[in-house]
């Protein structure tokens, strides 16, 4: 297991610090209509890239998710300037414009996107895991879903297959507790999502998802038994978004009080305290890198105004097989 040592804290402290910025930017450019469409903001949900990244080998494992999808690509190394370009609809962005919010797609940092249909990724996931398997490829891919999918059909069926074939994959639900707007009480007879794994006999565990540190715990235990043949892990990773769950939301399904309480569980709140008492540095140095991720957001917006926007022929070498 890889040490996490001070240098780490600091730069989870910058990189979700940044994170949230730049969702908080994104919210604002909707709001001035420079980004259309749908939107799904990441805030609060932080503490989960930290983590699992930390356990990747992120020079050959793999991620697919559903449509909050800014913020992971961020944490594998794609540059903030592509995926802001991507959101104004830019050629310059990770899909050369085409494919927004809910798409956004890296082949070079192994990130496979961003999908709106809800579920949709989950076999995917498996698929990409399986041709790592055929072709004996040292990988394992983290499929990431909401806890609003764990109750399509595809993701029981894919279970049951990453299991009887032990593929190399490691499934997340990023437990946010209202899926679009119903509480999982309300949605599901199993309240306990991680116990669905059991019915197939996955290793399955409910993980702080407020806590960095007990998310990479978790995330590199299930990576090691992926990476050794052993198959899949299920991770029911307890989280919240402060957010609605699109910009669309008005949030009538949960009361104000309950959202300050997670938010005194801040997971960048939790590293700034662990930081500020091993005085590993002094506040004012915390503070000052407020500055340096005001002036990055700005440089990524300022890239994204000046690209230009795609011309549509342009689908036709990157989405369409000219040959067809």
């Amino acid at each position: 297991m890889k040490k996490i040592n001070n240098d780490i804290y600091l730069k989870w402290f910058k990189d979700m610090s940044f994170w949230r910025k730049f969702e908080d930017k994104c919210r604002s450019l909707y709001l001035k209509q420079k980004i259309r469409g749908f939107l799904h903001l990441y805030n609060g949900q932080e503490a989960i890239p930290a983590g699992i990244v930390h356990a990747m080998d992120l020079n050959k494992d793999k991620m697919i998710t559903a449509y909050r999808c800014h913020i992971l690509p961020l944490a594998m190394g794609v540059d903030p300037k592509n995926i802001m370009a991507e959101l104004f609809g830019k050629n310059t962005g990770t899909s050369y414009g085409m494919g927004g919010s809910m798409h956004i797609f890296s082949k070079k940092y192994r990130f496979y996107g961003g999908h709106g249909i809800v579920g949709g990724q989950i076999p995917l996931g498996a698929g990409i895991a399986f041709a790592d398997k055929y072709f004996s490829r040292d990988a394992v891919t983290l499929t990431i879903m909401g806890d609003g999918a764990v109750n399509q059909g595809s993701l029981h069926e894919t279970f049951n297959m990453a299991m009887i074939w032990k593929l190399p994959v490691v499934f997340i639900c990023e437990n946010n507790k209202y899926a679009m707007g119903t509480s999982v009480k309300r949605s599901s007879n199993i309240k306990e999502i991680y116990k669905i794994g059991f019915s197939y006999k996955m290793p399955s565990f409910c993980v702080d998802g407020m806590n960095p540190i007990k998310i990479y715990e978790h995330a590199y235990n299930a990576i090691s038994r992926a990476r050794n043949g052993n198959g899949p892990t299920f991770l029911d990773i307890r989280t919240y978004r402060y957010r609605g769950h699109s910009m669309s939301d008005s949030e009538s399904y949960r009361s104000k009080k309950e959202v300050n309480e997670y938010k005194n569980r801040d997971p960048i709140l939790l590293i700034k305290k662990y930081i500020l008492e091993k005085k590993l540095v002094t506040e004012k140095k915390l503070n000052s890198f407020k500055d340096e991720i005001n002036k990055k957001i700005d440089e990524c917006v300022q890239f994204a105004e000046l690209s230009n926007y795609t011309n549509v022929k342009k689908m036709y070498s990157v989405v369409y097989n000219k040959k067809n």
